[in-house]
This record gives structure tokens, sequence and C-alpha cells, in this order.
């Protein structure tokens, strides 16, 4: 299985973004897709979630400027991030959880003016 992470970049303070992730290969069906986040100095953490069925878990903190989504047809998991702040700087990545678990390569979001 391969992950394959897009969509990050620079955007000002109050910019959106979307992170698309597409995984490809023997996929198990019933899975979670997520999306992390590793800013520098700090540890990994979860950005948010989304099971094969459709249910989404999110940092308590993101909720309501990040939104997950995905399309099953296309194994593919999206984070569209609106009001991005300095503090949302960090690499990016995409997860797949199922029997065994695959990390996307990353991709890196820079919130500066």
């Amino acid at each position: 299985v391969q992950l394959q992470a897009s969509g990050g970049g620079l955007v000002q303070p109050g910019g959106s973004l979307r992170l698309s992730c597409a995984a490809s290969g023997s996929i198990f069906r019933f899975n979670v897709m997520g999306w992390y986040r590793q800013a520098p100095g700090k540890q990994r953490e979860l950005v948010a979630a989304i099971s094969s069925g459709g249910l989404t878990n999110y940092a308590d903190s993101l909720k309501g400027r990040f939104t997950i989504s995905r399309d099953s047809a296309k194994n593919t998991v999206y984070l569209q991030m609106n009001n991005l702040k300095p503090e949302d700087t960090a690499v990016y990545y995409c997860k797949l959880s199922g029997p065994v678990e695959y990390w996307g390569q990353g991709t890196l979001v820079t919130v500066s003016s």
C-alpha cells in the first residue's frame, strides 16, 4: 500500500488549503484514513480521521476550521483547512489504518505573512 499526499504550501494567515491523500494497492475494505501533523520540536498529533463508514473524529482545537472527507471509490481522503493560523504550520501526514498501518510521506503547510 502506498499513500501519496499533496496540497501543502505557503498560505497567509486566514487563508485556506485543501490536502489530498490517495491510497493505492491492496486496501482492506474496513479502514480509517486520517491526517496527523508534526510541528518543529513537537510530537506528531492527530488532526482528523474518518472511517470507511464515514464516522469522523477531530482534534478538539481544530473543530470548526478543518473538515475531513473521503472518496472511498478513489481511496482518497481530503482535509479542508480554513482560517489557517501560523500555529497550523507543520508537516501533515496521512495515515491508513486497518490490519496494518501505513503512513504517507508528508506535505508541508506553512502559514505565514
